[in-house]
């Protein structure tokens, strides 16, 4: 039989990596050069930074879509506000990294690390999260694992608050103890993945799969499991208080249609001035079963702490309501008319809320009303064009919203949260230097 044949698939002992250090201003040199490609300007190039060192650099608010950083260690590098779309970070160290509302839709993080990285805010729409491992040929051509300590990708203490992992990849992640309170993983594909003691307070898993997933201890207060598939999730200790889960059984066709009846009594009865019908009181109740409520008129309902999640309610009339404390996540409020509501405390995260009306209500005489958002959760929140004239949003959390084109005139956003909000432009300029949780 003679001599040896190697075997091409055997896993050679790990070679070490060498890699390049790049100072800010060799780094910066090839930004601009990537930048000026994205615009099709000559002489611009892709940013190639594979397995180059940029620990510590500041590369905030530039564009590197589509670059490549396989394997790159970015230890502490400032990325925050960059919009690096279709990104390769596949291996890469990004260890106490600062992504903070970076855009990095459909960006391939396999086998990167993420540790105590934050991403707060930041966009991960269908990113690849799963794990992976960087190899090489040798002259025999078997395959030599790189020595970079990389595997499932890692996210150990990540901070994403409010961030969008909407349909991403993360089966077999390991996120022990990352918090991800109020981020938006609808559809999110977390199986066999590792989330003991993370925070998921608030967070939309809407459509997830959890097959497998350890999520024991984790906190799920106020999350939204609808549709979630859990087989073999394991729980134990996980705090489940105030989950919105499937709707339950006991809302039935009848319950739905008994709803249905008072809504439309008390529609006859605003629109007949209280002559006829009457006033409906649905406070705490869950109106999912109902799917639209849009162009409907009801004004003056009384329905705090209800839940509306992912209900249409486009057009609708409601000014002067009280939903306060109401779950209107997801819901579409465009055009709606809520002048002089009291949503205070209400959850609306990822509503449309484009066009709505929220301005003041003329009652009696000249005495008007303003709409109540104190406390409110407005995140991931889209007003464009609504109209928000003396509305209180004192201590509401407006984070990652769009307001560009609300009328904001007479506003009160004392306290209120304003991190990477989309601001009208004279708006913006007399909140610039404030802090975001200064006074308007």
């Amino acid at each position: 039989m003679g001599g040896y044949a190697p075997n091409r698939f055997a896993m050679a002992p790990e070679p070490k990596i060498r890699f390049s250090k790049l100072t800010q201003k060799e780094a910066m040199a090839a930004v601009a050069r990537h930048e000026m490609l994205y615009a099709g300007r000559m002489g611009g190039a892709r940013a190639v930074f594979a397995f180059c060192d940029l620990s510590g650099l500041d590369l905030s608010g530039r564009n590197l879509a589509d670059a490549d950083f396989t394997g790159a260690i970015l230890e502490e590098v400032n990325l925050a506000g960059a919009r690096l779309d279709s990104s390769s970070f596949f291996g890469a160290d990004l260890r106490r990294a600062n992504l903070e509302g970076a855009s990095l839709r459909r960006a391939d993080l396999r086998g990167a690390s993420l540790r105590g990285a934050n991403l707060i805010g930041a966009d991960l729409f269908e990113c690849d999260l799963r794990e992976g491992s960087i190899a090489e040929k040798d002259r025999f051509g078997n395959l030599r694992l790189m020595q970079h300590d990389i595997g499932p990708s890692e996210l150990p203490a990540a901070m994403l608050h409010a961030a969008n992992l909407e349909r991403a990849k993360m089966t077999g992640v390991v996120a022990l103890q990352a918090d991800f309170t109020d981020a938006i993983m609808r559809g999110c594909s977390l199986a066999r993945a590792n989330l003991r003691q993370a925070r998921l307070c608030g967070a939309n898993l809407e459509g997830a799969d959890l097959s497998g997933c350890n999520m024991a201890g984790a906190d799920l207060s106020g999350a939204v499991l609808v549709g979630v598939r859990m087989a073999m999730t394991v729980l134990d200790g996980a705090d489940m208080s105030n989950v919105l889960t499937d709707l339950k059984p006991s809302l039935s066709s009848e319950t739905v249609a008994a709803v249905r009846e008072r809504l439309d009594a008390h529609t006859l009865w605003a629109e007949t001035d209280g002559r006829e019908g009457h006033p409906a009181d649905l406070s705490g109740a869950d109106l999912r079963g109902l799917k639209t409520l849009s162009f409907r008129r009801l004004t003056a309902l009384t329905a705090p702490r209800a839940v509306f999640y992912g209900l249409n309610l486009e057009g609708c009339s409601l000014q002067g309501s009280n939903l306060s404390g109401a779950d209107l996540r997801a819901t579409r409020l465009s055009g709606a008319d809520l002048r002089g509501a009291n949503l205070a405390g209400a959850r609306l995260n990822n509503a449309d809320l484009r066009d709505a009306k929220l301005g003041p209500l003329l009652i009696a005489d000249d005495r008007l009303l303003p709409a109540r958002l104190e406390g409110a959760q407005i995140r991931y929140c889209d007003m464009r064009g609504a109209d928000l004239r003396r509305v209180r949003l004192d201590n509401a959390d407006l984070s990652y919203s769009t307001l560009a084109d609300a009328d904001l005139r007479d506003t009160v956003l004392h306290g209120a949260i304003l991190a990477g909000t989309k601001l009208p432009a004279m708006v913006a300029e007399g909140l610039a230097g404030q802090s975001l949780r200064s006074t308007a």
